[in-house]
């Protein structure tokens, strides 16, 4: 049976995109703190989603409020967890540790909102984290930090942390499916970080000069594209099904790092990439036979995957 791309695997397609153009912004602008980059994207976002929602006549703080407030919060913990591990760590382990959410979110989502991760997705899951840690080993050389040291060793803590909290934070959007409007649920991701960034901003400011502020207008766009199209994805499609199509974000990573930062790999960094694409090939094939299989018998019966 030929597999097709449907609507939410081609919105999670996209999102990875946008979310590679916004870490390719956050990347131009290292020289501002973490946080003033979210504080200046969380304007921008909660701006575009306020006045899209009005001219769209929806209520822009929704109906579900202890659910979206969850979204809203767990999104912007992760975030400022997933920042501190990228100052704070060598790059690769930050954006390996990063890469455990998708794993996070399909083990959360069997609680969470019952949806049950098959046996064979276990290993298509295994498989693909497999090949992220040989694209990491593989890519560009980067100087050594406090990793191995006990503060080192707090920050790696604080990504795993971000990692489970983003598969909390994904979760709540699913578990919002039908009930709110898509920008409805981006639109309170900007509404808890802005507060929590201006705070930290009151101890740490560095002003933007000339391109700084080009770069934080992209990062805003590509950021609220990003937010936007994740969000519909995870409403259309089951999570197991479009969780791991996050591992793809890293070919667009390291195809704008090749590009516009001259970041050269190894043999095993291309390794690595045929195992995330076998492993995300062979998962979103199996979910849409088994899927298939599932829709083809009786109401009564069950398919056993």
């Amino acid at each position: 049976m030929k597999l097709q791309l449907t609507p939410g695997v081609r919105q999670m397609l996209l999102s990875t995109l946008l979310f590679a153009g916004m870490n390719a912004c956050v990347k131009q602008l290292h020289h501002l703190p973490a946080l003033e980059i979210i504080f200046f994207r969380s304007i921008f976002s909660i701006v575009v989603s306020y006045v899209a929602l009005r001219r769209l006549h929806v209520a822009p703080f929704g109906n579900n409020y202890r659910l979206l407030i969850g979204r809203g919060s767990t999104g912007a913990l992760a975030l400022i967890c997933y920042f501190l591990a990228l100052q704070n760590l060598p790059l690769a382990t930050a954006v390996t540790v990063q890469y455990l959410a998708p794993i996070f979110t399909a083990v959360l989502g069997i609680w969470l909102v019952r949806e049950p991760v098959r046996r064979w997705q276990w290993a298509f899951f295994a498989l693909s984290f497999g090949g992220v840690l040989l694209v990491q080993q593989g890519g560009p050389a980067i100087s050594a930090t406090s990793a191995a040291t006990t503060g080192g060793l707090a920050f790696l803590a604080i990504g795993v942390l971000g990692a489970f909290v983003s598969g909390l934070s994904y979760n709540a959007i699913r578990k919002l499916r039908g009930l709110e409007h898509p920008l409805v649920i981006v639109f309170y991701f900007p509404l808890i970080s802005l507060p929590l960034a201006a705070v930290a901003c009151l101890f740490q400011w560095t002003t933007p000069h000339g391109t700084d502020w080009l770069w934080l207008l992209a990062c805003g766009i590509f950021t609220q594209g990003a937010q936007l199209t994740m969000t519909r994805a995870y409403q259309m499609e089951r999570l197991s099904r479009v969780a791991p199509l996050n591992y793809l974000g890293m070919f667009y990573a390291l195809g704008l790092g090749y590009v516009f930062f001259a970041e050269a790999f190894g043999p095993l960094a291309y390794a690595g990439m045929a195992l995330v694409l076998l492993g995300v090939g062979l998962n979103a094939w199996y979910t849409h036979r088994v899927d298939a299989r599932a829709a083809a018998l009786p109401p009564a019966e069950e398919v056993v995957a």
